[in-house]
C-alpha cells in the first residue's frame, strides 16, 4: 500500500536540504531541477528591492569572496560532457522571484542575482518569440530556476500587464529599464563628448546672452554666430573643458566636451537668436553648438566583461574633481580600436604610489627616522566602471562602484 504522506529525512540537516530542493523544484515548474550532485541551497525569501544586505555590496558583490556555505552554483562543467565551463556564481541572497519596479536598473538586478553582475547574459534565458527578448520592463516578474544542464536561469515568468492589456484611458507606458542610471549619462548620449581643434575652429559659437547676462539657463535666450550654414532646428550646446591627455605618452586626444543645454532656433541668420529648452549647467559665451544626434542614443546595452587582456588608464573626469566616486563619468584612453564597446565592464585599480621607507634600525635594533629607499606600493582594487560611449581612441565610462576614491591615471582592466 502506498501512503500519500510526505516522507522527510529524520536528520534535521537533511530535512532542511530536502525542503530547499522542494522549493527549487516548485520554482522551476518541476521541469528544470538541477542534478542532485549539483543542487544548491535555495536563497532566502524574495527581496523587496534589488539591494543586497550590508555585508554584501549591492553594486559589486564580486568584490566579496563566496563563503563555502553560501548559496552558489559552482559546477565546473555543467552536466557530464558539457564544455560550457564554470557556471556563474549566484548571490547568496538571490530571490526565487522578483517583480521589476520603476527605477530599477539592469546593473542593480544583475548584482542582486550574481556575484559578478557582468555575467548576467549567461543566466538570462531569453524568449525567442519576443521581438526584443533582452529588454525588461517594470511589472515583469523574474523567476530563478535551473536548466536541464543544472545551470541557473532567470526568466520572465509573468509579463507586465501594462504592456499587454489595452486601457480605456490614455496612460503613458513604462519603457524598458535602463542598464545604468540614465540621468548620470544623459548629457553624453547623442551629444559630443570629445571636442577637436577643428570643432573649435568651425562650429557655431555662443556670442552673448540676452539682457547681457553672463550665463544663461533653461528658458533664457542666447545669440549664436555661424549658424547660417547649418540651418534652424535643435542643437546641443557644449562647453570646451580640459584637454584629454593620454597618461601613457602625454599626447592630447582632444578636449572634454561638457554638455550644457539644448538650444532651439526658428531661423539661422548670421547672428541667430535661440531659446534654451533644456539645461544641465550654465551656458557661457564661447560654448560650441553641435547637431543633436539622437540616432547615437543607446541605453539598453547588456553588461559584460571587457575582452581578456584589456587595460588602460583614466584620462579625465567630468566636472574636474580630483577624487572620483560612484556615478561619475570618466574618460579612458582606450576605444573601439582596442576592442571596447558600450556595455563592457572594467575593473579600476588605484595606482600604487612610490613612498619612502622612513624608518631605519640602529645597531642595537632600535628604530629611528631616516630617509630610506623608495618603495613601490602595489595597485589596489578601487572599483568598477561600465563603458557607455566609445570613440576610436578613447571612451567614456560610468563608475558604478567605488570602494575608495578613484583618481586620474588610475588603471582600468578586464575584471
Amino acid at each position: 500500500m502506498v501512503s500519500n504522506q510526505m516522507v522527510t529525512p529524520a536528520n534535521p540537516r537533511c530535512a532542511a536540504a530536502f525542503a530547499t530542493l522542494t522549493a527549487l523544484l516548485l520554482a522551476a515548474g518541476c521541469k528544470t531541477a538541477p542534478p542532485a550532485a549539483e543542487a544548491a541551497p535555495a536563497p532566502a525569501a524574495a527581496s523587496t528591492a534589488p539591494v543586497a544586505a550590508p555585508e554584501d555590496n549591492a553594486i559589486e558583490v564580486a568584490l566579496a569572496s563566496a563563503p563555502a556555505d553560501s548559496a552558489t552554483v559552482t559546477s565546473t562543467q555543467g552536466t557530464a560532457g558539457s564544455a560550457q565551463g564554470p557556471a556563474p556564481v549566484l548571490n547568496a541572497r538571490a530571490p526565487l522571484t522578483y517583480t521589476v519596479k520603476r527605477g530599477d536598473t539592469l546593473w542593480d538586478i544583475s548584482a542582486m542575482y550574481l556575484r559578478d553582475p557582468w555575467l548576467w547574459p549567461e543566466i538570462w534565458h531569453v524568449n525567442p518569440s519576443v521581438p526584443n527578448p533582452h529588454l525588461i520592463y517594470p511589472g515583469d516578474v523574474l523567476a530563478l530556476g535551473y536548466g536541464a544542464d543544472g545551470r541557473p536561469q532567470v526568466t520572465v515568468a509573468q509579463g507586465s500587464t501594462l504592456r499587454v492589456q489595452p486601457l480605456v484611458r490614455s496612460k503613458p507606458l513604462d519603457g524598458p529599464i535602463s542598464t545604468i542610471p540614465y540621468e548620470a549619462i544623459a548629457a553624453f548620449l547623442g551629444k559630443p563628448g570629445v571636442v577637436t581643434r577643428d570643432n573649435i575652429k568651425n562650429s557655431p559659437k555662443v556670442a552673448a546672452m540676452r539682457h547681457r547676462h553672463v550665463v544663461a539657463g533653461e528658458g533664457q535666450e542666447i545669440y549664436v554666430e555661424g549658424l547660417e550654414k547649418w540651418g534652424p532646428g535643435r542643437y546641443a550646446v557644449v562647453h570646451v573643458g580640459d584637454p584629454l591627455i593620454n597618461p601613457e605618452n602625454g599626447k592630447a586626444q582632444g578636449f572634454l566636451g561638457v554638455y550644457t543645454a539644448t538650444a532651439e532656433f526658428a531661423a539661422a541668420d548670421k547672428v541667430a537668436k535661440g531659446l534654451l529648452i533644456d539645461s544641465a549647467r550654465e551656458t557661457q559665451a564661447g560654448d560650441l553648438l553641435f547637431a543633436v544626434d539622437m540616432a547615437a542614443v543607446r541605453t539598453n546595452f547588456v553588461p559584460r566583461a571587457a575582452p581578456a587582456g584589456t587595460d588602460g588608464q583614466i584620462m579625465a573626469v567630468v566636472d574636474g574633481v580630483s577624487l572620483i566616486g560612484q556615478y561619475q563619468v570618466v574618460a579612458l584612453n582606450r576605444g573601439s580600436k582596442h576592442g571596447l564597446e558600450p556595455g563592457h565592464v572594467l575593473a579600476i585599480d588605484q595606482k600604487g604610489e612610490r613612498v619612502y621607507n622612513v624608518t631605519c634600525r640602529n645597531r642595537d635594533g632600535s628604530l629611528h627616522w631616516c630617509m630610506g629607499n623608495q618603495v613601490q606600493l602595489p595597485d589596489e582594487r578601487a572599483g568598477t566602471l561600465l563603458v557607455f560611449k566609445t570613440y576610436e581612441d578613447m571612451s567614456f565610462g560610468l563608475v558604478v562602484y567605488a570602494d575608495v576614491p578613484v583618481r586620474i591615471a588610475d588603471i582600468v582592466r578586464t575584471p
